[in-house]
């Protein structure tokens, strides 16, 4: 499944400024995504959970260089490829917040516990925090520090783009769960109401599974945020 920015891109035959191609991965169905840019084949992976040899195959597919891993949140599904990726691709790895570092010093573990195979434990090469920034695809992305699914959850904003990459704290009609260890179902709301709903409902969001939506849409019919 791809998505692409085509909204930012209005003008003339330019290319698009970013291109977001999501490879599905792991038995849990894990958006990974690719964003980079068509102009000069540079981007970022964000969220490689597992199946690393089908990552590095669409890859090489698609003729991308990948500059560095991004990581929402410390969850197995989402970081198990990680470290196998980053040292194949000899690129680093930057985020959770620090408050995930207990989760990426226990994938293996969670690994086993779900049924997921082929995992390492990440240790992280920038720890991101609420005002960051980050590079992608020549793009720079606001790190917004939105715990409740985990405590050190993050999620990627592009504001030009007016896109994030929301990780598991909100879903099409649906929002993260919270009672995993580190859980908090008043944190995670929190997070949703002061942090994504007023970047604006026209701000569209690729979550950690399943398809994609936008803040409005979710500020409207999302049963959760009643």
């Amino acid at each position: 499944m791809s998505h692409e920015a085509d909204r930012t891109q209005e003008m003339g035959d330019e290319l698009p400024k970013l291109q977001i191609t999501v490879l599905t991965v792991t038995a849990f169905q894990q958006n990974c995504s690719v964003l980079w840019s068509p102009a000069t084949l540079k981007g970022v992976v964000v969220d490689p959970g597992g199946d690393v040899d089908m990552i590095c195959q669409a890859l090489d597919e698609m003729g991308v260089q990948i500059e560095r891993i991004l990581i929402t949140h410390g969850h197995a599904d989402h970081v198990g490829g990680a470290t196998e990726l980053a040292k194949k691709l000899a690129v680093p790895i930057e985020g959770p917040h620090l408050d995930d570092k207990f989760l990426l010093e226990s994938v293996v573990e969670q690994a086993e516990r779900f049924g997921l195979p082929g995992t390492e434990n990440v240790v992280t090469d920038r720890w991101l925090s609420e005002g960051d920034v980050v590079l992608a695809a020549g793009l720079e992305f606001n790190v917004l520090h939105c715990p409740g699914h985990t405590p050190g959850h993050v999620v990627f904003y592009q504001s030009d783009m007016k896109v994030a990459i929301s990780g598991d704290v909100l879903f099409q009609g649906s929002i993260g769960r919270t009672d995993l260890p580190g859980g908090n179902h008043g944190h995670l709301i929190a997070s949703i109401k002061e942090k994504l709903l007023p970047l604006g409902d026209d701000v569209a969001f690729l979550p950690g599974h399943g398809e994609a939506s936008t803040f409005g849409e979710e500020r409207l019919h999302n049963p959760f945020l009643k």
